[in-house]
């Protein structure tokens, strides 16, 4: 099977514009439904073995809010959107349009509308990158530390995805300057994780 760990520069400046695309689209969406302009960093893309990733998210305790979405069509896996506890409550003021306090219902409620919105971005620019139909289930949250999330989904896709993509951005809101910072997990299983290596092959 092919490597994840051997991808080059240039095949990780590939992915690194699928993210881009896909972060430009949900910006754009999340702008329209939120009334403030949101614009992107451009994202940070790394290939990372599991049980490496929840120190990439967060510290320790601290509770991240996990968006989980499965891939259908013609590649298989999951997409994960985190974010730390902070910006978790500051996506659900967005989309609420006042102030979070805490993730309760309704903001959780909110935060999976931004997941689903996003994950879906990310999700169709890899889509017509590869030539593909992909799907997006609809989405579930958890909210717990990042090490609870990520070895709950560990047993959920059977330890199929042993590798990673990750992918982190910012999005700035444009009148207060403010960042929030977001990692998008993409955990395909061995066959798709082939295909998707074999389509950045520059």
């Amino acid at each position: 099977m092919a490597d994840a760990r051997e991808l080059t520069p240039e095949q990780l400046d590939a992915l690194r514009e699928v993210a881009n695309i896909g972060a430009g689209h949900a910006a754009t969406a999340l702008s329209e439904m939120t009334g403030q302009r949101i614009m992107i960093s451009v994202p940070r893309v790394n290939i990372a073995p599991l049980d490496d990733v929840p120190n990439q998210i967060s510290l320790g305790e601290e509770p991240v809010a996990a968006v989980l979405m499965q891939m259908m069509g013609d590649l298989s896996g999951l997409t994960l959107l985190v974010f730390p506890q902070a910006s978790a409550l500051r996506v659900a003021s967005l989309m609420m349009q006042r102030p979070a306090t805490e993730l309760g219902a309704i903001e959780q409620s909110a935060i999976k509308e931004a997941g689903n919105i996003l994950g879906s971005s990310y999700m169709n620019a890899l889509a017509e990158f590869m030539g593909m139909i992909l799907m997006p289930s609809p989405p579930s949250l958890a909210v717990d530390t990042s090490h609870a999330v990520l070895s709950s989904t560990y047993v959920e896709v059977g330890g199929g995805a042993e590798y990673v993509f990750c992918v982190e951005s910012e999005f700035v809101l444009q009148e207060s300057r403010e960042r929030v910072r977001g990692l998008f997990l993409l955990l395909p299983d061995p066959s798709s994780l082939t295909a998707v290596l074999k389509a950045v092959r520059v």
